[in-house]
């Protein structure tokens, strides 16, 4: 699991057997922004053997796409057969609202940078990826059940990933809906490439902390951002856990 903006509680719910720094780690980045703790935690819920990391690494920051992604290769060679990515995201479905969960289904990439450039190590995976099914169908279906049975609202949505770290203008905002994406971050799409890249089944989960239109645009800060994503909380965890369990 990668633990995005405000959902570094998730720990909670882990019967922790170590946590580990990153910088204690050889050739992890440490992060730099708040709200992400920086600690690979490693653990079970229920019979589900687990690892998670506490806050991730941003292309804005200043790590190259292969320091971005090199914690998604460590996990897989520790074992992991899924991928879970959370992340805060500005919306742009007029149907959505702050603090709407949204399970992610597709994305579109316009990060500069692509995750995979550069001589390809056929050890990791294939020169070239089949991006047919990014979000695993599978765990999106069980997800959807899952919070039918625990009665937590989600909604379906494309994210489109860009570098920032600057907020969206309204312009960009709207360049965003018009290519047919519901929602915008700074994250996620790299990490889901390389699991891809490395045969990982993957599942995503955003969590609306600001709209892009009019009303909105001019009172956006980090800090808001961080409180909506900790009011949604507790149902993310919840979904996200009971996701595990039923995987």
């Amino acid at each position: 699991m990668i633990l995005g903006s405000g959902l570094g509680s998730f720990t909670d719910d882990i019967a922790i057997e170590f946590t580990l720094p990153y910088d204690e780690i050889p050739n992890f980045p440490v992060s730099t922004v708040e709200g992400h703790k920086g600690a690979l935690v490693l653990g079970t819920i229920g019979t589900k053997k687990v690892v998670a990391m506490q806050g991730r690494f941003h292309y804005y920051e200043g790590y190259s796409m292969q320091e971005v992604t090199f914690p998604v290769r460590v996990m897989k060679y520790l074992g992991i057969q899924k991928l879970i990515v959370s992340n805060a995201s500005g919306g742009v479905n007029p149907n959505y609202k702050v603090g709407d969960i949204v399970i992610i289904h597709d994305h579109i990439n316009l990060v500069p940078e692509h995750p995979l450039r550069g001589k390809n190590d056929e050890r990791f995976g294939p020169r070239f990826v089949n991006m047919s099914e990014p979000y695993s169908k599978k765990m999106i279906a069980t997800a959807k059940e899952v919070a039918q049975i625990n009665a937590i609202e989600v909604k379906d949505g494309i994210y489109l990933g860009l570098q920032g770290p600057t907020f969206e203008t309204l312009a960009e905002y709207k360049m965003v809906k018009i290519l047919g994406a519901d929602c915008v971050g700074m994250s996620t799409v790299p990490e889901v490439i390389v699991a891809r890249h490395m045969d990982l089944e993957t599942f995503g989960v955003s969590v609306i902390t600001d709209m892009g239109n009019e009303e909105s645009i001019g009172t956006i800060s980090h800090d808001e951002v961080l409180e909506a994503a900790q009011k949604a909380e507790p149902k993310v965890r919840k979904l996200i856990q009971e996701l595990i369990l039923n995987s």
